[in-house]
């Protein structure tokens, strides 16, 4: 029987990467010189530094762009409250968001179960996998997906055939 999982996952390896290209940038601009503006990645948290909340806005920029160019998904980030660490040094906790949530598997459920498709979805953990006779359903139920779900990053893996 043909299926696929939807996940939602950010790829670290690119996020790493952006990160870094990310701090290399902050250490050579002159609006940045002789602050303490900086990005560190612990497994899956972001936590930006940086001397004001303007700068820790101008930080966060530059995170987003590079991000942006290694195709990350900037949906993937859940930024959280401005917090202030001393003097007028600020910092932010940006989470990288991985797994689909229940609401939102259950919200993918529901949007399949609701399209008539000849196609069944069920509950994985945090991805949901979608089963079907045809491997063209399948495909016809992706594309669907896409087009409902615009506020998740998607993906498709794991298709058997």
């Amino acid at each position: 029987m043909p299926s696929f999982d939807t996940v939602s996952e950010a790829n670290l390896v690119e996020v790493k990467n952006a990160n870094d290209q990310a701090n290399k940038e902050i250490s050579t601009r002159f609006d940045f010189k002789g602050s303490d503006a900086r990005i560190e990645l612990k497994e899956r948290d972001l936590t930006a530094y940086a001397d004001s909340e303007f700068q820790l806005s101008q930080v966060r920029d530059v995170l987003t762009a590079k991000l942006v160019k290694r195709n990350v998904d900037t949906r993937f980030l859940d930024i959280g409250k401005i917090e202030k660490i001393g003097g007028d040094k600020v910092k932010q906790v940006i989470k990288i968001k991985n797994g689909i949530e229940a609401e939102a598997a259950k919200k993918i459920v529901r949007i399949v179960k609701d399209s008539k498709m000849k196609v069944q979805a069920s509950i994985q953990g945090d991805a949901v996998r979608i089963t079907g006779a045809k491997r063209d359903d399948l495909q016809a139920a992706m594309a669907m997906l896409r087009k409902e779900v615009a506020d998740l990053p998607l993906e498709f893996n794991n298709f058997r055939d």
